[in-house]
């Protein structure tokens, strides 16, 4: 006969504070993770004119605390980082790839600038990101398509060139695709289709060419289209 085996009651409070501890020092360990990635993101903030974030991310305070940051309460996280409107001057670091459990960025209405790095990839959460009125340049990565719970992609008004990553045409849960105001090129493919999900698509102002593919009359929750100041046809 199997014997069931019973914990003293001493080992298994000792058992549960171990268990408690480790998962506390983790969570700790995570959160001190999206604070040093802030850190060195304000780092490279070569213009604060409003001195926001030079007097209120300090260590001093909880990073929850943080101007234009949000922390989710199930996980004590980074969740949302808004910084829309707050005329800063800098660049995107790699560490922001660390805000693992961030599921919105906004950084519209700024003077953010050059490229993007690869390190954004890990931020596989990610439903809103917006990039709006900013100076980035460079072709858009491919590895934007891998955004899987994106729900709204918004790079308007920036100096982003090339083609469109063929890779973005496969964004199920997009809702809003917005990348007007740039030097976007090349055609518009009929793998738009696949957004079946796209309620608002503007691609006004760039130098898309060839036919408008009739697939984006497939799109049945298409409320809003903008492709005026192109060079394409069957406008």
């Amino acid at each position: 006969m199997a014997k069931t085996c019973f914990l003293h009651p001493l080992m298994f409070m000792l058992l549960l504070f171990v268990t408690l501890g480790a998962t506390l020092s983790k969570n700790s360990h995570n959160i001190s993770t999206d604070q040093s990635a802030l850190l060195v993101f304000k780092s490279h903030i070569t213009h604060d004119p409003h001195n926001l974030l030079a007097t209120n991310w300090s260590t001093s305070t909880s990073v929850c605390n943080w101007i234009g940051v949000t922390c989710g309460s199930k996980h004590h996280r980074v969740t949302a980082l808004n910084l829309s409107f707050m005329d800063l001057t800098g660049t995107i670091q790699p560490h922001l790839g660390n805000l693992s459990f961030l599921a919105s960025l906004n950084i519209r209405q700024n003077s953010f600038h050059g490229s993007l790095p690869i390190e954004l990839i890990n931020l596989r959460r990610l439903k809103y990101l917006n990039f709006g009125n900013n100076s980035f340049d460079g072709e858009i990565p491919s590895w934007f398509g891998y955004f899987a719970q994106l729900e709204s992609l918004l790079l308007y008004a920036n100096e982003f060139t090339g083609v469109i990553p063929s890779t973005i045409w496969n964004l199920s849960k997009l809702e809003k695709l917005s990348l007007f105001n740039n030097n976007f090129k090349g055609q518009i493919p009929t793998t738009i289709g696949n957004l079946s999900n796209l309620k608002r698509l503007f691609l006004d102002n760039n130098s898309l060419s060839g036919n408008i593919p009739i697939e984006i009359g497939n799109l049945a929750m298409l409320e809003y289209l903008v492709l005026d100041q192109n060079n394409l046809n069957g406008k």
